[in-house]
């Protein structure tokens, strides 16, 4: 069987539908040519155990169909899966699109734990409130799922998917800010009570909301998506900036920063902020989730800078 550039006629499974190894193997297809197909991208995995034709593009019904094909129906997804279905991609973690977790699958108190190879799961205490139908799937509410996004041990990990919750627009925060005690008790609630007051759904990437975290760990002050403007005309838009000291830092994202078109575009738009007096320091991926990564220190140097330059003195 060959496909070439596209999954073509002979493709013997409905190519408009999701479908599961299973589902594959049983009209023939075995793993090696799903791995093939995959490698060259024409297939791809939204979920473990789940396979879909990468042409199909990405929307909320085919979400669904696809959490339809493994979540049984007295489950709920939670989680980052939960808030993925919702509609914000970002919670997923980094380059889950090439190793995927478990889905996060749970039940309702006193039904126990699933058990099967491509789920995390276990038993969760759940209102009826907290918990949505989207087209036959079950699913916690936006504002359960950023409560339990926010309970995690790593604050990183908290703001991002926190970020990217907030960006739906799904809940009021003062609902969410509100709501955070009802957890008193419960594991990782301290990172939530830390982080939850700090996201911003104005965050455009999870790089984009751990630099904000690190500037705000360091004392530095910065507003997502400032405008830098010359006599009210607009310049450019900054990642973080702080328009008190003219200082800002971005996150260069290889999706959005890695074409030489783009690292040109790049290069402009901060020179014609630093004609404003402007500060700009840009960070990547390996500045801030790698072991060698020196973003703490260079935003130190950066906020120092900013400092120094409207007459603070800094000690040491």
């Amino acid at each position: 069987m060959r496909f070439d550039g596209s999954l073509g006629a002979d493709f013997p499974l409905p190519p408009s539908q999701p479908f599961t190894l299973a589902m594959a193997q049983e009209a023939g297809l075995g793993r090696r040519l799903l791995s093939r197909l995959t490698t060259a991208g024409l297939l791809r995995r939204p979920v473990r155990g789940v396979y879909l034709a990468t042409e199909l593009g990405d929307s909320l019904d085919l979400r669904v169909a696809c959490l339809r094909l493994v979540a049984p129906e007295d489950c709920v997804v939670v989680d980052r899966h939960a808030g993925w279905l919702l509609g914000a991609e970002m919670v997923l973690a980094p380059g889950e699109h090439l190793e995927l977790r478990p889905l996060s699958l749970f039940r309702p108190s006193g039904h126990g734990r699933l058990r099967n190879g491509i789920s995390r799961s276990g038993e969760r205490w759940l209102r009826d409130s907290d918990i949505i139908e989207v087209d036959g799937v079950r699913v916690t509410t936006a504002l359960r799922t950023a409560w339990d996004l926010g309970r995690v041990r790593w604050p990183s990990e908290a703001i991002s998917a926190l970020d990217a919750m907030h960006r739906l627009g799904h809940y009021d925060v003062d609902e969410f800010l509100d709501g955070i005690d009802q957890f008193r008790g419960q594991r990782w609630v301290r990172t939530l009570r830390q982080i939850g007051p700090l996201a911003d759904g104005r965050s455009e990437s999870p790089g984009e909301s751990v630099l904000r975290l690190r500037c705000l760990e360091a004392h530095f002050d910065v507003t997502p998506q400032d405008v830098v403007t010359r006599d009210s005309e607009f310049v450019a838009r900054l990642d973080l900036g702080n328009e008190r000291l003219l200082a800002g830092a971005e996150y260069d994202g290889v999706e959005w920063h890695d074409t030489t078109e783009q690292l040109e575009h790049d290069r402009r738009r901060r020179a014609d902020v630093r004609e404003e007096g402007w500060l700009i320091e840009p960070f990547t991926k390996d500045d801030l989730f790698t072991r060698t990564g020196n973003a703490d220190v260079r935003i130190r140097r950066l906020h120092d800078a900013a400092l120094r330059r409207r007459g603070h003195r800094i000690a040491g």
